[in-house]
């Protein structure tokens, strides 16, 4: 992982973490989706979040192929139009693999700002194919789910980099 200058050492990702992490995304979307309300269009996609941040820091663990599979388990959860969220996610994951070298050299809330546009086009293509298969049109609320997406990514950064980090060390003469 490319790391800018004064940022710590971190541990490597323990690929069961990782494969968690994102099961419990999924499952946090599932729990969205049966909650009292159904789905509604304004939550952010925390399955996309994960799957961007694992894109972003760990690209050789998970790839679009996984994003792939996890969008295909949104669809047949959602009784979706097979295939609506996997074409999403793939994108997601190939647009976050193709910037996450850049990406890693921002702060993290202009990282934030930078993912924006990757939420925007994944709910975009979801949006557009339930259009053309002929479902309506869910509202001008679809806009703020890929903004709560992106302001989520400060959270995500602390909480699935924290068993990567290293005990703070007060041993002056080790370099690491």
């Amino acid at each position: 992982m490319i790391m800018r200058p004064g940022q710590p050492l971190l541990l490597p990702a323990r690929p069961w973490f990782i494969w968690g992490s994102l099961l419990a995304a999924l499952m946090g979307n599932m729990l969205f989706n049966m909650g009292g309300m159904g789905r509604a269009a304004w939550l952010p996609d925390l399955l996309a979040l994960v799957l961007v941040f694992w894109n972003v820091h760990q690209p050789q663990r998970v790839s679009v192929g996984a994003a792939f599979m996890f969008g295909l388990a949104m669809d047949v959860h959602q009784t979706a139009l097979l295939g609506q969220h996997a074409l999403a996610y793939t994108v997601l994951g190939f647009l976050a693999v193709s910037i996450h070298r850049r990406l890693l050299w921002f702060p993290v809330m202009t990282q934030a700002v930078h993912v924006l546009p990757l939420f925007a086009v994944a709910q975009t293509l979801v949006i557009t194919i339930r259009l053309l298969w002929g479902d309506t049109f869910p509202g001008w609320e679809v806009v703020v789910a890929p903004v709560l997406t992106a302001a989520l990514w400060p959270v995500a950064n602390v909480l699935l980099l924290a068993p990567q980090r290293r005990a703070h060390d007060p041993d002056d003469n080790r370099p690491l």
